[in-house]
């Protein structure tokens, strides 16, 4: 604010200057008017300090309202800046949210599919069980040995102890006992059988017949006796010519008794066997054999028995009974008569019926 002009108040107040002669009630009469004049200054310095204090305070005031412009602009781009920080976390809470949850699903899923995999690795290996003994079954109807049903049993046993869950010890039992109750069971060997029969049916051609018996053969000591006599040139002793002639006189009485041969058959139509029926003789003995084998093979043996009858009885009938090549074909069908029945190889109905119950508690 322009200051007050302070001049003529002065000039008013300041008294002019009195000549020596002026009295002094002149001077109490210009009193007044210069304490006036003096508080007139008074008041002027004092408004004009507190113009002074008022400026300053204005001054103070704009600043301090510039500072707060700015501290509030400050403030707005903070303010701003945390609310696009918050928004920018919630996106990041709600997305890790979305994240968290779907983990939460893929664990929950993985779970499930580890559970339905642990299941399903079960239900494969019983499933492969129960198809390998079925098989195994199909095997031992057909060759007729309990082989097949037991080594499917073994490995069966062994695959289970592998995976070692306590749901399939009760499967593995099963298995043990079945093991045990197959080898319990003596099933017939068909292929001894058969290796027996192909001895039997090799034998065949050279069998004496009772028509054309077998030749008998001149004993050792008769023939030595014989070729000694001789060969004796030089004269010998008569105790040596006594036991020479005693030689001899046995290997002729040997000789005169193979040419007449008593031999008892039941049969008078052995024979009466032509040279030329005894070839088919011989062949029809070999296919009896021979279905015998193939009714074995196919696991028929009331057909097989029926052919080794038919086998045996030809064998007594029509050959001769002492000797050995005879005896030795009538032994092995004899054997293989007595072996060849059905023997039923026990169902491992345990092991199944386990499987199944462990199949129908998952």
């Amino acid at each position: 604010m322009p200051e007050p002009p302070l001049a003529p108040a002065a000039a008013a107040a300041t008294p002019p200057p009195a000549s020596p002669t002026v009295s002094m009630s002149a001077v109490w009469r210009h009193a007044p008017v210069v304490v006036l004049g003096v508080v007139a200054l008074v008041a002027a310095g004092i408004a004009w300090t507190a113009h002074t204090r008022v400026q300053s305070v204005e001054a103070e005031l704009v600043k301090r309202q510039q500072a707060s412009s700015d501290q509030a602009a400050e403030a707005r781009i903070a303010a701003k800046q945390a609310q696009e920080v918050a928004q920018e976390s919630a996106a990041k809470l709600a997305l890790l949210e979305v994240r968290v949850a779907e983990s939460a699903f893929q664990r929950t899923q993985i779970e499930e599919l580890m559970q339905s995999v642990a299941r399903s690795r079960d239900e494969n290996v019983l499933s492969d069980v129960d198809a390998s003994l079925r098989v195994a079954m199909q095997q031992t109807a057909i060759t007729g040995s309990a082989e097949p049903l037991i080594a499917a049993l073994k490995q069966a046993e062994e695959r289970l102890a592998r995976y070692s869950q306590p749901q399939l010890e009760r499967v593995r039992r099963a298995i043990a006992a079945d093991i045990e109750k197959t080898r319990a069971v003596a099933v017939t060997d068909i292929a001894a059988l058969t290796i027996r029969l192909d001895e039997a049916i090799r034998l065949v051609d050279d069998l004496p017949l009772l028509a054309r018996p077998e030749p008998r053969r001149v004993r050792p000591v008769a023939a030595a006796a014989w070729a000694a006599g001789g060969a004796a040139s030089a004269p010998a002793a008569p105790a040596d010519w006594s036991a020479r002639w005693r030689d001899i006189g046995e290997q002729v009485w040997s000789e005169v008794r193979s040419l007449v041969r008593l031999t008892p058959i039941d049969q008078p139509e052995a024979m009466l066997i032509a040279p030329d029926q005894s070839f088919f003789l011989r062949e029809n003995l070999k296919l009896r054999l021979l279905n015998a084998r193939l009714a074995l093979l196919s696991r028929q043996f009331d057909t097989a028995q029926s052919d080794l009858r038919d086998a045996r009885s030809a064998l007594d009938r029509y050959f001769d009974r002492n000797a050995r090549g005879v005896q030795s074909a009538t032994e092995l069908v004899r054997q293989v008569s007595g072996q060849a029945r059905l023997v039923s190889v026990p169902r491992p109905d345990a092991t199944l019926a386990a499987i199944a119950a462990a199949t129908a508690g998952r």
